[in-house]
């Protein structure tokens, strides 16, 4: 199993408030594309008292419900996933952190973001992110032009 540094493998799955309120504060009214990088539990870690909290499901079988329930969503309020990529080595950065899914997802607006994450389909199916997940990012970035060179 992998391990991250220590402080990492109990967080980074949900935002702190205080990164809420930071991503509710800028600028709404833009396209905003979200870098995930994503690492999954081997074993999926439902509530106790959840429906699936004893059926042994993996991290990936457990995000893999995530996506199937909460893909209508993010097409409703107009998200769609715009880059996916298969990890395969850290080149620059901590060597500890490997991430079974790497993807870039665009949204109209931070107002379809706000949409998607407090519509109770969504909230029903963040459950199993919680469950499958052991660590994440997911990093706001505003779209620019791709261009010929770096910076």
């Amino acid at each position: 199993m992998h391990q991250f540094p220590e402080g990492v493998t109990n967080g980074h799955v949900d935002p702190t408030r205080a990164q809420f309120e930071a991503f509710k504060g800028l600028d709404r009214d833009h396209p905003i594309e979200m870098l995930n990088l994503v690492r999954l539990r081997d074993l999926a870690c439902y509530p106790e008292g959840h429906a699936l909290a004893q059926d042994g499901l993996t991290g990936a079988a457990a995000y893999a419900r995530y996506g199937a329930e909460s893909g209508p969503v993010l097409a409703r309020v107009g998200g769609t996933i715009l880059w996916r990529g298969g990890y395969e080595t850290m080149l620059i950065g901590p060597e500890s952190e490997v991430w079974d899914h790497v993807f870039v997802a665009r949204y109209p607006t931070t107002h379809a973001f706000l949409q998607m994450v407090t519509d109770p389909e969504y909230q029903r199916a963040v459950v199993h992110r919680q469950a499958g997940v052991v660590t994440s990012r997911l990093i706001r970035c505003a779209p620019a032009d791709a261009g010929l060179s770096f910076g």
